[in-house]
């Protein structure tokens, strides 16, 4: 742990931060929302006082929130959510020219990452914005004492918000949790749009293949999954879905996809793409059954989608073929390729969602954290929504800046829907 200007840091160089604040401001570009709430922030300090510990992807996107943050007047400290989603020179930035603790490092072991996590608790938050909710978890395993400190907590995946239903079924989430994941201006835009477009984005960086006439098979048709597999079809490729759901999996169906269960899928495969936020959904009777070269991937937010540790169990040898790329040698002689480590493709091997979706994402963070503070005391322990005027304030600033106008209820319309007595 170091300390520059009084910030303390633990990015891997600093040297980096000229680049990374040339991406930081690029990305600003297209996230006119979150510059108009950093406007605001700066003016009204909202979370002046505030203690707070963000535990995010730290991309140029996240910047722009982190900058938001500490223009709010929050004590504002950030790790890494994941072990390969940083973007050093970011990283570098954040702390160099912004004055923002950072403790992220790209590619960082295991035990660097719950190393931060208890850096970040450390900080004794007020607030934590939690991604894949490792933080709030540590927190009431390990810092029970703490929890007094916390005014609450906003979690924007899908499983973070799974860990937190658990957490309330088991008694133990005894503080509001925003959940940002719901909000329309999120899932609608962020999971569909920007898992997407990234996870396409992040396999062609890491592999080059073609993706026109290949057989992908996408794991899972939640708003990710449904973004994924238009995205595939988009560019040529033959789509399988698999789920567990049967209204997803109906409504796969109607959109044109095949659904078939994953033994089915395994052996006509040549991209398969997990995106449950589930436990082994590729396991290793799948493995055996894939044709030789299938590319397999997870762009849900842990990497336990995929079961390496049975892949594994199978190999005679891996081996690093490109960055981001190991082919698995199996003792049937085939060969399975991992992208990302099974990790976030999108961010292990490529930048993560586009800055004009994060705008969104992060504008509902934001305005999370600052509903919390104004609403300390009144919040009952629990999952909570993004209240409706903040998610349509969100869609409207967006609207806005894209120069994009809308029709507004005339007196007559507002009359006619709030009244039971007219009808045809």
């Amino acid at each position: 742990m170091t300390t520059t200007t009084q910030v303390k840091h633990e990015v891997k160089d600093l040297s980096l931060a000229s680049l990374g604040k040339q991406r930081i401001e690029w990305a600003g570009r297209e996230m006119p929302v979150l510059r108009q709430i950093q406007d605001r922030f700066a003016a009204e300090k909202p979370l002046a006082g505030i203690r707070l510990v963000a535990c995010c992807h730290v991309t140029t996107e996240t910047a722009h929130l982190a900058i938001a943050l500490k223009n709010a007047g929050a004590d504002a400290l950030l790790i890494a959510s994941n072990p390969l989603s940083t973007q050093d020179d970011v990283a570098a930035s954040l702390v160099a020219d912004y004055g923002i603790p950072v403790f992220a490092i790209k590619g960082e072991d295991n035990a660097t990452y719950h190393r931060h996590v208890q850096t970040a608790l450390d900080h004794r938050p007020n607030l934590i914005i939690d991604d894949g909710s490792d933080v709030v978890a540590t927190l009431i395993q390990e810092r029970q004492e703490q929890i007094s400190d916390l005014i609450g907590t906003t979690e924007e995946t899908t499983t973070g918000i799974v860990r937190l239903q658990a957490m309330l079924r088991d008694g133990v989430l005894t503080f509001p949790a925003m959940n940002v994941n719901d909000a329309d201006t999120k899932h609608f835009f962020d999971n569909r749009y920007g898992t997407g477009q990234s996870t396409l984005d992040g396999i062609i960086r890491a592999t080059n293949i073609l993706l026109a006439g290949k057989t992908v098979v996408v794991a899972g048709y939640g708003w990710c999954g449904k973004g994924t597999a238009l995205r595939a079809r988009g560019m040529g490729a033959n789509v399988i879905v698999t789920e567990i759901d049967p209204i997803k999996a109906l409504e796969a169906v109607m959109d044109g996809f095949r659904v078939v269960p994953m033994a089915i899928a395994a052996p006509q495969g040549d991209l398969f793409i997990t995106v449950t936020g589930n436990k082994h959904v590729i396991r290793g009777e799948h493995f055996d059954r894939m044709k030789d070269g299938a590319i397999i991937c997870n762009s849900g937010h842990f990497d336990i989608e995929i079961d390496l540790v049975a892949l594994k169990d199978r190999a005679a040898e891996i081996k690093t073929v490109r960055p981001f790329t190991e082919e698995y040698k199996l003792s049937n002689g085939k060969s399975v390729v991992v992208l990302g480590e099974g990790r976030l493709v999108n961010l292990a091997a490529a930048e993560g969602h586009p800055s004009a979706v994060m705008d969104m994402s992060f504008a509902n963070q934001a305005l999370a954290c600052e509903y919390l503070v104004k609403n300390k005391g009144k919040l009952s322990p629990g999952l909570h929504s993004i209240p409706q005027e903040i998610d349509a304030e969100i869609a409207r600033l967006k609207l806005q800046a894209m120069g994009i106008a809308i029709d507004a209820l005339t007196p007559e319309q507002i009359e006619y829907i709030n009244s039971w007595t007219s009808g045809t």
